[in-house]
């Protein structure tokens, strides 16, 4: 079944029509959708949620989001990000399966829920046809990876079968796992905004010989789509697939759009994911200690006129999984004082044990213009580089009338000091694995992705 994989190692443009065939390969890049998991867009939209009970939502699913560190030795790798925030599209085999997954920068591996023909014994669709599954006995792209190969050894949790093919295994921090086959396959990607499968006009983009594991078990609350695309910073991720195989690099770029615009945001890869916009900073990635994060240094935090640094050299994470930012509370405490001293609201009793920070603006129209009465935040970073958060960055509205810091404290089962995605809205964010970068510059990232998207 190995044979039956092409060769072909090139990000290819192609385009369809009349049953013809043309294709470019070239060096642009290419953008695609990236929704938000509570957007109408996404089969996991709640319409009885107001905005800001979608807020608090993602509030709560960030403070049970668990990271842990993979074990190289083999067997079960715990790694990290339960649950998660964005989804993208991806169409999966020759001829493709359009896959909706979710999308985690915390992680490498890439999976997708598989079955073979009439076996019933992979993965079904979740209720409402929300997680289809793949079926790779219809792909004439799919193939094996044998257990000798580097690109086996290199993914954590993997082990021989009987035929000396590689399998996987792999745990979550919340219990939910993914085992089966590490395979591979031609991945398709609508290229922004909305792709269009055969057009001209909006080609699709597609990758040969993708890695991915080949799920033929997936349990637990957090695998309800089709699968999940880990965008981690090691062996295994799909931005490192794409600069091995392509001449693209090995870098992406998103813009997150704020929770109060129902818009979809992008996510780039290649070319465009260069930050471009005046003002743009950019520090560099420091060693983790699990290969997927993306760390760099937190030099001090500045509000107002005071300075607060922490204790010793400060390794935090840019995560586009967590809503929150999570600091030490040595960190964490000064910084709430010196808010608490800046504010003239009246405090208010928090919705969420985790948040220790809550006024109350009002209600009906006052609320609309809380921001006005909150101080901007500035982080520095090493290198230099430093960017302002302002009011809707570093505080959230929850119900309607209170307004909450976006930040709580690192506790034991969460030993990670982490920058979340309500500090990264309205910023264009980069990586860049081959520069060791991460780039920031602010943003409207609700025109980011720039016509409505292809319907679902």
């Amino acid at each position: 079944m190995a044979g039956r994989a092409i060769s072909l190692v090139v990000l290819v443009l192609t385009a369809q029509l009349c049953g013809s065939t043309a294709a470019y390969v070239g060096d642009g890049g290419f953008s695609v959708e990236f929704i938000h998991r509570d957007s109408v867009k996404s089969p996991l939209h709640d319409p009885s949620l107001t905005l800001h009970d979608r807020v608090l939502a993602a509030v709560r699913r960030s403070t049970a989001r668990s990271y842990a560190g993979g074990d190289p030795s083999g067997g079960v790798a715990e790694i990290v990000s339960t649950p998660y925030e964005y989804l993208m599209y991806v169409r999966v085999g020759t001829p493709p399966t359009r896959m909706l997954a979710l999308v985690d920068t915390g992680s490498n591996l890439v999976w997708f829920k598989c079955r073979n023909g009439t076996s019933t014994s992979g993965p079904r669709p979740a209720a409402g046809g929300a997680a289809p599954v793949f079926d790779l006995s219809s792909s004439s792209t799919y193939g094996l990876v044998a257990c000798r190969l580097p690109s086996c050894q290199a993914i954590y949790g993997t082990s021989c079968d009987a035929n000396q093919f590689c399998q996987y295994q792999y745990s979550y921090g919340d219990g939910s796992t993914t085992s089966g086959i590490l395979s591979t396959e031609t991945f398709y990607f609508d290229d922004a905004p909305g792709g269009c499968f055969g057009c001209r006009e909006r080609p699709q983009l597609h990758l040969s010989r993708v890695n991915f594991g080949c799920a033929t078990k997936a349990a637990g609350n957090t695998f309800q789509l089709a699968g999940y695309v880990g965008l981690g910073a090691g062996n295994g991720s799909l931005v490192n697939q794409i600069g091995a195989l392509t001449s693209l690099g090995r870098r992406f770029a998103y813009c997150l759009a704020p929770f109060y615009v129902n818009v979809s945001s992008i996510l780039h890869f290649g070319a465009q994911a260069t930050v471009t916009e005046p003002g743009a900073v950019t520090t560099p990635l420091i060693p983790s200690a699990v290969d997927a994060f993306y760390t760099i240094l937190l030099t001090s935090v500045k509000i107002g006129s005071s300075t607060i640094a922490p204790p010793k050299p400060y390794p935090i994470i840019v995560d586009s999984g967590t809503s929150l930012t999570f600091l030490d509370k040595a960190l964490l405490d000064p910084i709430v004082e010196e808010l608490s001293k800046s504010i003239k609201l009246p405090r208010k009793q928090s919705p969420q044990k985790q948040l220790h920070l809550c006024y109350d603006v009002g209600v009906g129209g006052a609320t609309k213009d809380w921001e006005k009465n909150f101080p901007e935040v500035t982080l520095e970073f090493g290198g230099g580089a430093a960017i302002t958060l302002q009011a809707r960055n570093a505080f959230a509205e929850l119900p309607v009338g209170t307004v909450c810091l976006a930040m709580a404290p690192v506790t034991d089962d969460r030993s990670v000091a982490i920058i979340g995605n309500i500090a990264q809205q309205n910023f264009r964010v980069g990586f860049d694995l081959d520069k060791g970068t991460v780039t920031f510059a602010a943003a409207d990232c609700a025109k980011s992705y720039p016509s409505p998207p292809a319907s679902l």
